[in-house]
């Protein structure tokens, strides 16, 4: 039996002038600002937003429902979740369970980190494989697991 095939891509993407991408990728219903660059191996869903001037490097992973402001520096590998899993599992489809995740603008994000449903301020520095569970609302310097300010 052959399985069910999806192609990779980009389709219905809303780009602004000057974008910068580096096959493959994998774009799909979102919108990237002017000036951005999106680097190989990235996936970016339907719903997203990025911001103009912001790099995503290669194998990161930005799902529905993020949006990520201007001047912004993702790292490689760097993963967003929406789900939670509040319920004590995947939603499994069930996209009223998925929760927004807010990256302000001059943002830089570590290789790694991993960033839950949250809102992050401008200003603020992600190190390396953080894992971002809870908002950040003053600028800085976080790291760790769970991410904590450390300057």
């Amino acid at each position: 039996m052959e399985p069910k095939k999806h192609s990779v891509g980009i389709h219905d993407v809303n780009f602004g002038a000057n974008v910068t991408l580096v096959e493959p990728v994998n774009l799909y219903g979102c919108t990237i600002g002017e000036g951005s660059f999106i680097g190989p191996f990235v996936e970016i869903q339907n719903g997203a937003t990025i911001g103009a001037r912001t790099k995503i490097q290669s194998h990161s992973f930005v799902c529905d429902l993020v949006t990520i402001g201007n001047d912004c520096f993702i790292g490689h590998g760097v993963m967003f979740v929406n789900d939670k899993f509040s319920t004590g599992g995947p939603a499994r489809g069930d996209v009223s369970l998925w929760q927004p995740t807010a990256v302000g603008n001059h943002v830089s994000i570590g290789s790694n980190a991993t960033i839950l449903p949250v809102t992050i301020c401008d200003e603020v520095v992600i190190g390396a494989g953080a894992v971002v569970t809870r908002d950040i609302a003053e600028s800085g310097t976080y790291a760790g697991n769970p991410a904590k300010k450390i300057k």
